[in-house]
């Protein structure tokens, strides 16, 4: 620890490696391509390696079980023995194998026949990350099952480094979590406070002197029982002995929550000063006089560089108050940022002198801390100044014209010519579909080849010509095969996208990219989120040339692909110096131009993806409505310029659209694919008290786990949705893109999806 009074903290460093080392192993091991012991070797050295780097930053709270070989939230679960009863655990220490059998459905090592229903995945609060949601019931009891969180600890001590432990919280986990309709999963806190409590008891024998708990919860809505709750649980655990307690909030303000919050019986108290900024002094003043204070002025989800005048502006009321019981952090954990800036030599070098990543921002927390303690000169100040002041005059990114674009959009703008019933009936005029019509999401498998193919062409290994014949080459084989298989609506396969958000980022003004900018999304998927420094705008098209190429090779509808302007700035590092829903309709606005080409190109249908949507919703209630009236605004704005005869369709999936499904409605889409497999139809309970409008495609299948889901399994949950929709208004596809999938598994889930859509009109003819 540094001889300094304040304090610096991590509540978690990225976890995937500086090469993206963790990936490789992980799914290696999945192939059976390494063992199991290196794999955890692999994970051993990033985690030494990220050790080291904080310590030699000068970080005094160096955090510990914040590594993960797929999700913090599933690590919970294996230390608390929460493993639901169809992975047949044997009831002794939880092993990686369980674990990855938890997260895929498929135990590595296994058949494709052997396995089963994978836990459920949804996203985390409002990030782009995903966790692994446990499950419960009354029945469900807990026991110390995995020795990961002492494991590590011992590893970094023996490096000479006393980490801080971080556990997800018993409040957090169990809020989070997922049980029988109406039952309170707070009803398990008696069976799950021993687990903690013997978790904190082996630690402090293990010599931890500081425990992190993160109760992210304290930014959603509580009831009074629920503060209550937390409250008794913490003046129970704080009663653990040899070991203090730091509480973690963050992704956002603490309102009615403050002060149960601020006055939890532990030792320190983690706020995300980031998105609570007008909460720091009243937090300060509420804690007491022996409490530390933990301040995130360091924004943990965006790459932009610290403020620093304004950072000291924060740190220097909280030290008037409470003095050196001050810790200066990030809001929340790192593994939202990549890792380094040092990896990403070409990017544009003004650009990468307003960023940080994750290592540059352990710089800032000790410059931070320097400059608060008179230690760092005021040379970094004003060179943080300079750097800050340069972005805001920077002419590169205010475009008059696209200010002025803005300004002029209308209500008009807003709204399709007719409303749903009179284009449906033109749509079936033009589109000639079956009933339970077949389709698929977008993408299909991204082999090595095609991604060699990219890699050659952006390195000028293959010339622009050659490349466009590899592409129509693989666009055809997908169309033959979709045809083979007998889809009804079909799409090109999105061979040339890199991915969802960052192919059109590269076609847009207003965009950059990192070469290594890599964060993890879920388990060994791993995305580079691109950044949005300036106005957006759409010099040229973007896919016309190669949705109408596809039409070409049949006549049955080719579905033009797009990603929505709320998903790209959801899955974008976003431009902080106006409010986002300013950037969201520039964004669509490029994603209007893109949508009357392919309209004029003869591409009957569109798709504009927006998974991301319910996943930017705010944390709080009342701040919905503000933010659905300019979300769906937006997307409305991006599609409504078409004919009465371009059907539209919008995707979404991994989240929960019960709370929001007006919201939904009022996108006004012809038809919606949604996810529903892995929750069998769960979603689906929306629909019974309302009265869905419009077409629906309920996933049939889940594209994430590795197996091949049986005809039977679709029929039932096809079954389940023809219960609350009418059969009229039923599309049969799967959850997801299949980017990620072989070709083996995706034909022949496909023939059975197919299948399964038969069966259907077979069965709604029958009954008719």
């Amino acid at each position: 620890m540094s001889v300094h009074e304040i304090k610096t903290k991590v509540l978690g460093y990225p976890r995937i490696g500086q090469e993206r080392q963790l990936k490789k192993a992980t799914e290696s091991y999945w192939k059976g391509e390494i063992t199991l012991e290196a794999l955890k070797q692999a994970g051993q050295q990033i985690r030494k390696d990220n050790w080291l780097k904080q310590k030699a930053a000068g970080i005094d709270f160096v955090p510990s079980n914040d590594f993960s070989y797929y999700d913090q939230m599933l690590d919970m679960s294996c230390l608390l023995g929460n493993v639901p009863a169809r992975f047949q655990w044997d009831g002794k220490t939880i092993d990686l194998d369980t674990l990855f059998f938890m997260a895929r459905g498929l135990r590595p090592g296994a058949t494709a026949k052997s396995t089963t229903t994978a836990c459920e995945m949804t996203k985390w609060f409002d990030t782009n990350y995903h966790y692994i949601v446990p499950e419960y019931s009354a029945s469900t009891n807990f026991t110390l099952s995995s020795t990961k969180v002492f494991d590590e600890f011992k590893e970094a001590k023996e490096l000479g480094i006393v980490t801080v432990p971080v556990l997800i919280g018993p409040v957090t986990y169990l809020l989070l979590g997922k049980g029988p309709t109406g039952f309170d999963p707070l009803s398990l806190l008696d069976k799950l406070l021993p687990v903690y409590e013997d978790i904190l008891k082996r630690l402090s024998a293990l010599g931890a002197e500081w425990v992190q708990i993160d109760e992210p919860v304290f930014a959603l809505d509580l009831t009074g029982r629920q503060l209550e709750t937390i409250k008794k649980t913490y003046e129970r655990l704080s009663k653990t002995a040899g070991v203090k307690l730091i509480v973690a909030t963050y992704f956002g303000e603490l309102r009615a929550n403050l002060q149960t919050f601020a006055q939890l019986p532990v030792a320190a108290l983690h706020i995300d000063a980031v998105r609570g900024t007008g909460e720091v002094t009243e937090v300060a003043r509420s804690i007491g006089g022996q409490k530390l204070l933990s301040v995130g002025v360091i924004d943990g989800r965006n790459i932009w560089k610290n403020d620093f005048t304004a950072s000291l502006e924060i740190l220097n009321q909280t030290k008037s108050i409470i003095g050196a019981r001050l810790i200066v952090s990030p809001s929340c954990s790192l593994i939202h940022t990549p890792i380094t800036l040092d990896q990403e030599p070409k990017l544009d070098a003004e650009l990468k002198n307003w960023m940080a990543f994750a290592e540059q921002k352990l710089q800032e927390l000790v410059q931070l801390r320097g400059l608060l303690d008179g230690t760092t000169g005021k040379d970094v100040l004003a060179a943080n100044s300079q750097a800050i002041s340069s972005r805001v005059t920077s002419k590169r990114i205010h475009k008059e014209e696209v200010a002025k674009r803005v300004k002029a959009v209308q209500q008009k703008d807003l709204n399709r010519a007719s409303a749903f019933p009179q284009r449906r009936a033109v749509q079936i005029n033009r589109l000639h579909l079956p009933l339970f019509p077949t389709t698929t999401i977008g993408s299909f498998p991204q082999t090595t080849e095609v991604r060699n193919l990219r890699s050659q062409w952006k390195k000028n290994a293959i010339d622009t010509k050659q490349y466009e014949a590899a592409m129509e080459a693989e666009i055809k084989r997908c169309v033959e095969i979709q045809h083979e298989i007998g889809i009804d609506m079909l799409v090109h396969g999105e061979f040339e996208r890199n991915d969802m958000v960052e192919y059109f980022g590269e076609q847009l003004e207003g965009f950059t990219f990192t070469a290594n900018g890599w964060v993890q999304s879920y388990g060994s998927r791993y995305v580079k989120p691109p950044v949005i420094f300036g106005d957006v705008y759409r010099p040229k098209p973007m896919t016309v040339r190669w949705s109408a190429f596809a039409q070409t090779l049949t006549k049955k509808p080719m579905k033009g692909m797009l990603t929505g302007p709320v998903t790209i700035s959801q899955w974008s590092f976003v431009r902080d110096d106006q409010p986002r829903s300013q950037t969201v309709k520039q964004i669509a606005l490029a994603i209007r131009d893109e949508v009357l080409d392919l309209e004029k190109a003869g591409i009957a249908a569109i798709q504009i993806d927006e998974p991301a949507l319910r996943e930017g919703l705010p944390l709080r209630k009342q701040d919905w409505l503000a933010y659905l009236r300019w979300a769906v605004d937006a997307f409305r704005l991006s599609c409504s310029g078409v004919k009465d005869e371009t059907q539209v369709h919008t995707h979404m999936c991994y989240a929960q659209f019960n709370d929001i499904i007006e919201a939904i409605a009022d996108l006004d889409a012809d038809v919606i694919s949604v996810e529903t497999s892995r929750s069998n139809m769960e979603l689906l309970g929306a629909f019974e008290s309302f009265r869905y409008p419009n077409e629906i495609g309920p996933g049939v299948y889940d594209i994430h786990s590795p197996r091949v889901p049986e005809t039977a399994e679709m029929v039932d949950l096809l079954t389940k949705a023809s219960r609350v929709l009418p059969a009229e208004h039923i599309w049969v596809n799967p959850d997801c893109g299949l980017k990620t999938r072989g070709w083996p598994e995706v034909k022949q889930a496909l023939k059975n999806m197919v299948a399964a859509a038969q069966q259907m009109r077979t069965r709604v003819k029958v009954l008719s």
